[in-house]
């Protein structure tokens, strides 16, 4: 899905600062009940029927999936960074909501093909991943992997934001944008090419390699559009960083929350939630002279993808994380570090979505780029033919 540009007003990202209000306490169709006839079909399915489950209704209804789920009392997540979208305090109410199932989440900050390479190396171990949160391109390449599973609220996630046998599906997006300490950069950039200039000497950096983590590719894909090309076309945004290594200005550098609160990675470029969590927003571990600039221009936004692996070895409870995810209590939790989910526009219309937050945040631009599943993975061929070279 291709969307072209501009929002009318400023592109200006506004701090969220009161995320305690919202609630994490969740009742109705997500309550356990247990002693039902559903349960005691559920607890005698076979561990390749619930890897074959495709909604709630296949273990009997919620309830039951709700106990098979808590039979299994394990779910491996991996790659979910506590400050990345809300997932700690997202991680913290699943395990509050359901206390006897404990979450392992794996590899903070690893990459999408991290992600895949686990499920992969793990495949038939209690430690292999349960779900998945994978950039485009990288499910894509990987397909096979994922198990269809349609979640109670189906309906609420737009037809082209999904895949119609429920293979996979949007979760949230953000925006790509600069952040930079501001008692390093006293002059904010006010376009792309500025990061080209002296002041940026050593100082800029994006999240990994653009040929393994969706995050950093999309910083090439932005740079891209910003830079005059298209969708179709990523070549300026490789030679854009091919000049910012040249100028001596490309940092190669991981950069986290705590390599921005060190002051290692003065200048990331990466979405919009991130850098807000890694600012004043992030407490005591948080950089209070961090800021965060979408720069005007032309928008990027890309949603990730949630999935089930296709070989989970807690395949209720990777199931229930699914319809957990999916109910407006944390797709508010979602959108209130900034990244849109993907119900949004159905919790509008259903008066499920947290007012106070939405105004606090801003509504998403109308109209901003997404690179297709097409043009992604055309993408992906381009980074692996030329970035190495580009950056070497």
């Amino acid at each position: 899905m291709m969307r072209s540009t501009h929002r009318s007003r400023s592109r200006r990202i506004v701090r969220v600062t009161a995320l305690a209000a919202i609630a994490v306490a969740f009742a109705g169709s997500l309550t356990a009940c247990a002693g039902t006839s559903s349960d005691a079909a559920a607890s005698s399915m076979t561990l390749e029927q619930k890897q074959k489950a495709t909604s709630a209704a296949d273990f009997g209804g919620m309830d039951a999936l709700v106990a098979a789920a808590n039979a299994e009392g394990k779910l491996n997540v991996i790659t979910l960074p506590p400050s990345w979208a809300n997932y700690g305090k997202i991680i913290a109410g699943f395990q509050k909501k359901y206390p006897g199932i404990t979450i392992d989440s794996q590899n903070p900050n690893g990459s999408s093909a991290d992600e895949v390479a686990a499920a992969k190396a793990q495949k038939g171990q209690d430690t292999a991943p349960d779900v998945f949160d994978l950039g485009t391109a990288v499910l894509r390449q990987n397909l096979d992997l994922l198990a269809p599973y349609k979640v109670s609220n189906w309906a609420d996630i737009p037809d082209d934001f999904k895949d119609p046998n429920g293979t996979w599906f949007y979760d949230y997006t953000g925006l790509m944008s600069i952040g930079y300490d501001s008692s390093v950069i006293t002059t904010p950039p006010t376009s792309i090419n500025d990061l080209l200039g002296s002041q940026y000497q050593g100082k800029v950096a994006i999240k990994g390699d653009p040929t393994q983590a969706n995050e950093a590719a999309s910083a090439v894909y932005w740079a891209t559009l910003q830079s005059g090309g298209t969708a179709d076309d990523i070549t300026p945004g490789v030679q854009f960083f091919s000049k910012l290594k040249q100028a001596g200005n490309f940092l190669s550098v991981l950069p986290t929350q705590a390599t921005v609160s060190s002051g290692e990675t003065p200048v990331v470029i990466q979405w919009s939630y991130n850098n807000l969590a890694w600012g004043p927003d992030g407490g005591s571990t948080g950089n209070p002279n961090w800021k965060t600039l979408v720069l005007p221009g032309v928008a990027l936004g890309s949603y990730y993808n949630q999935a089930i692996n296709v070989d989970a070895p807690h395949p209720a409870a990777a199931r229930l994380w699914e319809e957990y995810l999916y109910s407006p209590e944390v797709q508010n939790l979602f959108l209130a570090s900034g990244a849109y989910p993907s119900t949004l526009q159905a919790m509008i219309a259903n008066n499920t979505v947290d007012q106070s937050v939405l105004q606090s945040v801003g509504e998403p631009p109308k109209n901003f780029v997404q690179f297709t599943s097409d043009q992604a993975a055309a993408a992906a061929k381009v980074l692996a033919a030329s970035w190495s070279s580009a950056i070497g």
